[in-house]
């Protein structure tokens, strides 16, 4: 069995009057994130960090900012992608625990729903996803809720 381990990072704005999808859900706030997609942060870095894993590159390469396919796309259809371009090199998932930064708002009550929204497409068990959130003692973009950031770290396997 031949392992290895993927770490992702994204970021993305915050502002008035935009949707806030987090880990394939929508959250309710006052404030969404902004992106060409869907801005869900937590997806962009789990996708890029199955993505560095494989060495796949990153979600950029593959979903490029600049492609009107992507405009608006719901991450949901991205990370089914990956998750098929990872399966086509022979890898599978083992593990992923991911970090979600901001300061409001309160993301432990969301955990369950997107754990399972993001469950099935990851084709993995409930226990080898790992969801946490923490805010960053109003410091930073985060801590101003001017942005929101989200690390993952993954292991892979190709048996």
């Amino acid at each position: 069995m031949k392992i290895r381990v993927g770490f992702g990072f994204d970021v993305h704005q915050l502002s008035e009057g935009s949707d806030f999808y987090l880990g394939g859900i929508k959250v309710p706030h006052s404030k969404g994130a902004t992106g060409h997609s869907d801005a869900d942060v937590l997806i962009h870095t789990i996708c890029d960090a199955l993505l560095g894993a494989a060495n796949l590159r990153d979600i950029g390469f593959h979903f490029p900012p600049t492609d009107n396919a992507y405009k608006g796309i719901d991450s949901k259809i991205l990370l089914k992608d990956v998750v098929k371009l990872l399966k086509d090199k022979g890898y599978s998932i083992g593990n992923i625990d991911a970090t979600i930064a901001l300061e409001r708002p309160k993301i432990n009550p969301h955990i369950p729903a997107m754990k399972a929204a993001l469950i099935p497409i990851l084709e993995i068990e409930e226990d080898e996803l790992s969801i946490k959130a923490t805010t960053t003692e109003k410091l930073g973009f985060e801590g101003r809720e001017e942005g929101v950031s989200a690390y993952a770290t993954v292991l892979i396997e190709k048996r």
